[in-house]
């Protein structure tokens, strides 16, 4: 019994997040998958993915222009230039706020491989200095088919502004996101850095001195992403990220004298996202302010870092005008894709918190003093909730937990694998046979984070229900930055350091180490893959988290599964054990076809040899 405590104890010291009821870097692993679901163009050889294909091989070419790659935004095939550049300027800012957190979870290569994936394609679309391509495919005529990215036959005009058709608001958002991505690959890859600073600075110059809405030019994206907030936020976004990445002091005056007339200091916000900045730029101003940066433009700094106070305080009921929040404790923005609010909003919070740590200031609301880490609670809690703590007891992560989306609004997940099955899905036919269907879907769509609950924490699991089960890229964004944040714990520490991660060193491990992935490991229909998800010292030795994934690769159900565990070294949760064989979890009856189930074990080496003693198919 000694040791029992004994091991229990150094567990809740090692892994608290283990005992929190949530694993947050199982979370950000799976997140991090849905961006590679949401790929178009050319797939690497590395492809996690494998239920897609190659898509959108001849996009731009009408155009003469090779628009081939980006992501499809959300559950159809169009790629939408605003929200896909918010969504990299996003990932980008997680991994600078907290890159050496992804490092500790094995997925700051994966997250800095997700950014490249967007700013190629910026780059491609962005062939002359006041050119850039904004659309490519057409929502309506996209919209009216049910298909498979790997073999749309929609509409793929490419779309552009320019300077008889500006589009201040996507040209700064994009220069926004290379900017950013410039700063991610400055020790990496200084001349790719270099290459979208340029391409930055070139974008920010259209979209300031060109000036108009993109949705008043590209005129069929008014349907689908109208910019409500028109162009002043973007251009304070842009003139924000560039004065980060590039130090130059022409955009930090630029945000000092623009920062009353064009908003920033003027809107009190309650949200934040692919079309709304100005929280975003308040935060990253009052950043600025209290890295003692602002010099002249102090006055003006402050009333940034007042809007952004009012943000703050506004998320956690302690304002004068605060946010709506669902019984059960998530914030409520709208019916439509609900939870990018709180993503998004979440990320603030996460990073205020440790900014006013680091400056070792307070947040100051009508309801009076806050301390920082009120802030990252608050975060932590959303996270919670989207995660499965919330009244349906519902995981708004698909293949997080037991109890998560089936039936999502989206093409390619909810169609069998055209590697599975060749046989042609028409545009109305994809409809009659795949959208119409009552099971889950074909392909699981890891860690997608769908629409959400409505405001009395309601969900409905339609595939036509879309406002719910839609997922997009700029839900998932900003998450990766909180929960690298959460898996590394609760307590504060300075952001105000260099935060720009080493580069991602692609060489074997030593031996005397445990791999970060091992090899996919298969025995018949069933494969096994096991990852390390986290670590701690205590008394001098290395403890490792290892997450492991049985993958049904059968087309039929998994009815029973005995497992041979050889080399454990410490406790193993997940799986039903007998002797020393090991099984289902008692809950599973069966593993259906194409799914997987996770366990997880905790021992000081290398990884444990995990193999498939017998199994039997229904």
């Amino acid at each position: 019994m000694g040791s029992v405590a004994a091991a229990l104890l150094l567990l809740l010291l090692c892994f608290p997040v283990a005992f929190s009821g949530h694993d947050y870097g199982q979370a950000l692993s799976k997140s991090l998958l849905f961006f590679e679901a949401q790929r178009s163009g050319v797939l690497p050889r590395n492809q996690r993915v494998t239920w897609r294909s190659h898509s959108g091989l001849t996009d731009g070419k009408s155009s003469g222009v090779n628009l081939v790659g980006g992501y499809y935004d959300a559950g159809d095939n169009v790629k939408f230039g605003l929200p896909m550049a918010f969504t990299v300027t996003m990932m980008a800012w997680s991994v600078i706020e907290y890159g050496n957190q992804l490092r500790a979870n094995g997925e700051l290569g994966n997250s800095i491989d997700a950014i490249k994936w967007g700013t190629d394609y910026f780059i491609k679309a962005h062939p002359e200095p006041n050119v850039l391509y904004g659309e490519v495919g057409d929502g309506n005529t996209d919209h009216y088919c049910w298909q498979r990215p790997e073999e749309m036959t929609t509409d793929r005009k490419a779309y552009r502004i320019d300077p008889s058709n500006p589009g201040s608001d996507l040209a700064g958002e994009t220069a926004a996101a290379m900017a950013a991505a410039s700063i991610v690959f400055r020790r990496s890859n200084p001349v790719y850095s270099r290459l979208l600073l340029t391409h930055a600075y070139q974008l920010f110059d259209f979209a300031d001195k060109y000036r108009g809405k993109y949705d008043s030019s590209i005129t069929i994206a008014q349907k689908y992403y109208r910019s409500v907030s028109g162009y002043n936020d973007e251009l304070l976004w842009a003139a924000a990220w560039l004065y980060q990445a590039s130090n130059n002091q022409f955009y930090l005056d630029y945000l000092g004298r623009n920062g009353d007339a064009m908003g920033g200091t003027g809107w009190s916000m309650t949200e934040f996202g692919w079309d709304v900045k100005y929280a975003g730029v308040q935060t990253l101003v009052a950043k600025f302010l209290m890295q003692g940066k602002a010099g002249r433009h102090a006055p003006v700094f402050r009333r940034f870092k007042d809007k952004a106070d009012f943000f703050m305080c506004s998320l956690l009921g302690k304002g004068s005008r605060n946010i709506q929040k669902t019984p059960g404790g998530l914030i409520f923005r709208q019916r439509w894709n609900n939870m990018q609010f709180v993503t998004s909003a979440s990320f603030l919070t996460t990073v205020y918190s440790d900014y006013l740590t680091s400056s070792r200031s307070n947040l100051r609301c009508s309801a009076g003093i806050v301390a920082p880490s009120q802030l990252l609670s608050f975060a932590k809690s959303q996270v919670d909730y989207i995660l499965g703590d919330n009244p349906r007891a519902t995981s708004y992560m698909v293949g997080y937990g037991n109890n998560f989306p089936q039936r999502v609004h989206h093409r390619g997940s909810s169609i069998v694998s055209v590697k599975v099955d060749h046989t042609f899905v028409t545009c109305r036919g994809g409809y009659a046979t795949w959208f119409s269907r009552k099971g889950s879907d074909p392909n699981l769509l890891t860690g997608a984070i769908v629409g959400g609950p409505d405001a009395y924490d309601n969900f409905a699991d339609r595939r036509d229900n879309y406002e719910q089960t839609e997922p997009a890229t700029y839900n998932n964004a900003p998450l990766l930055g909180v929960l690298a944040r959460l898996s590394s714990g609760h307590s504060g520490y300075s952001q105000f350091l260099p935060a720009v991660p080493a580069p991602v060193v692609r060489r074997p491990m030593p031996i005397r180490k445990p791999r970060v992935t091992t090899p996919v490991r298969a025995s018949g229909p069933v494969a096994i893959v096991q990852k390390v998800t986290g670590s701690c010292v205590s008394k001098g030795r290395t403890y490792y988290r290892y997450s492991t994934t049985v993958i049904n690769k059968s087309s039929r159900p998994l009815k029973s599964l005995n497992l041979s565990i050889k080399n454990l070294h410490g406790p193993i949760w997940g799986l039903s054990r007998s002797g020393n064989s090991f099984g289902l979890p008692a809950w599973m009856h069966s593993l259906p076809s194409g799914k997987s189930l996770e366990f997880v074990y905790i021992h000081s080496t290398s990884p444990a040899n995990v193999a498939v003693s017998s199994y039997t198919l229904a």
